[in-house]
């Protein structure tokens, strides 16, 4: 389980670090869709901690450990806003790149400041 938690801190920091590195505008859209990513796996391997079972009572046994739902509502918002965003960011780039001939973000900011 350690390894699985490494490898996703690894996924979340490649993606920050990227989004600092990178100057094109549609690879800091890229890579914030990643470190998004890291982000939700990183709630699915702290929601198994708890347990792997389905949280109903059968037959009176209590003694297992149940999985919280609450980390996958949190995780199923986290996915809808995380698509709405990228999708925000993908339409504000289709709008950037009518007036630009290109998307590098140093470009950008010769014309506009």
């Amino acid at each position: 389980m350690i390894f699985l938690e490494a490898c996703v801190f690894v996924t979340i920091l490649v993606g920050f670090l990227a989004t600092i590195v990178k100057k094109n505008l549609l690879m800091k859209i890229v890579t914030m869709d990643v470190m998004s990513t890291g982000v939700v796996a990183l709630f699915v391997v702290i929601a198994t901690h708890s347990g792997l079972v389905t949280p109903i009572a059968r037959g009176g046994t209590f003694d297992v450990a149940y999985a919280d739902p609450v980390p996958q509502a949190v995780i199923l918002t986290a996915i809808v806003i995380g698509l709405s965003i990228q999708t925000l960011m993908l339409v504000a780039a289709m709008k950037l790149a009518r007036d630009n001939p290109t998307l590098e973000t140093p470009d950008i900011d010769q014309k506009y400041l």
